[in-house]
Parts: structure tokens; sequence; C-alpha cells
């Protein structure tokens, strides 16, 4: 009646693990997500600061 029935569906690809239907399809998007938001700060956490350009007088 309500809501979304996954019983009948099967998931191939990369739907089987990212999808919105089952609570481990969420649980992997949610994953990802943070993973991807922790190494883009880890990126620029840990990226070499530029030099200041040494000039003569």
């Amino acid at each position: 009646m309500g809501g979304h029935d996954a019983g009948g569906q099967q998931f191939t690809g990369i739907a089987k693990y990212f999808n919105s239907y089952t609570m481990t399809g969420r649980r992997n998007c949610v994953l990802a997500t943070y993973a991807s938001i922790a190494a883009i700060v880890l990126f620029f956490k840990l990226k070499p600061k530029k030099q200041a350009a040494i000039t003569e007088n």
C-alpha cells in the first residue's frame, strides 16, 4: 500500500551498493559523502604552502 517495495527489485552494478531503497544503500551513500568531505579537508590541510619569493635589495 504505502511506501516503496524493494523486495521485487534486483539491483546490479553500482546501484547494488548505492541506492535509496535499502538501509545498506543509504548507509553507503552517507559514508561515501563523509569520506569525500574528509578527503577534501585533508587535501587542503596537508597541501604544501607556497613560499614567499626572496628578493634582494
